[in-house]
């Protein structure tokens, strides 16, 4: 498992063009988007601080969604993973070499996100925010990365990228990333707070406020991230069976 590891961060550290969108692009969004000045009504958040979390966020996902979606599909076509199953590697080990090495790569663009706001926008927090706004928003990114994973096994080279496009926006749109939640009407919060990208920047925004995470986004989070690696173990055997 750890050699698949190795082999899936060489892969993506080499595709120019994935570190563009993932690391960035939503440095660039930030920058466009930051210059408001005021709070962000309901979070008591300056514009900065509750945008840089959310790219952080968004970033993160990109990189892990994207990235392990299209490469699986690709790779089920290819005849890679016939290969692997010759191995001994098991369902769940597949998945998580493909959740970690995902995982791993989503740091550059969380990182990146962080320098360009403290030095251009003159965000500051304390050394411990810095440090758990890290850990937390790159230890979410694991649920979407098990997505990235299902995804690959449900669609087809030629299905997987507008599912995961659809799949993409909606989740960063409705989930809040793009705009902030608390201008939707009261019907689509409703529906936006049982999202994982909700619950997924709620993290991040509520070490922002130095408090500790509401219990219920942590419990949204870990169910997700159950049910995605769950359901892409379940696929990678299904797909062995029919192989």
């Amino acid at each position: 498992m750890n050699s698949l590891i190795k082999l899936e961060l060489t892969r993506a550290l080499r595709n120019r063009k994935f570190l563009f969108f993932s690391v960035i692009y939503p440095s660039v969004i930030f920058l466009l988007v930051a210059n408001q000045t005021g709070d962000v009504r309901g979070t008591g958040l300056s514009v900065a601080k509750y945008v840089m979390v959310s790219m952080a966020s968004f970033g993160a996902l990109t990189a892990v969604l994207m990235g392990n979606s299209e490469r699986i599909a690709k790779e089920r076509e290819n005849g890679w993973v016939r290969q692997l199953r010759l191995t001994t590697l098991p369902g769940r080990g597949y998945v998580l070499a493909k959740t970690a090495g995902a995982a791993v790569v989503s740091l550059p663009s969380i990182v990146v996100v962080f320098l360009v706001a403290a030095a251009v926008k003159d965000v500051r927090l304390d050394a411990w925010q810095w440090l758990a706004l890290t850990g937390a928003i790159w230890a979410g990114s694991l649920v979407f990365a098990a997505l990235g994973v299902a995804i690959g096994y449900i669609a087809s080279g030629d299905t997987v990228r507008p599912i995961t496009m659809i799949t993409y926006f909606g989740l960063s749109i409705l989930g809040g990333l793009w705009f902030p939640s608390t201008t939707f009407p009261q019907w689509l919060q409703d529906i936006a707070k049982w999202l994982p990208t909700h619950a997924y920047a709620a993290l991040g925004q509520a070490i922002e406020q130095s408090r500790a995470p509401h219990t219920e986004d942590v419990a949204i989070l870990v169910v997700f991230f159950l049910l995605f690696a769950g359901g892409a173990a379940w696929l990678y055997r299904k797909d062995t069976l029919k192989a």
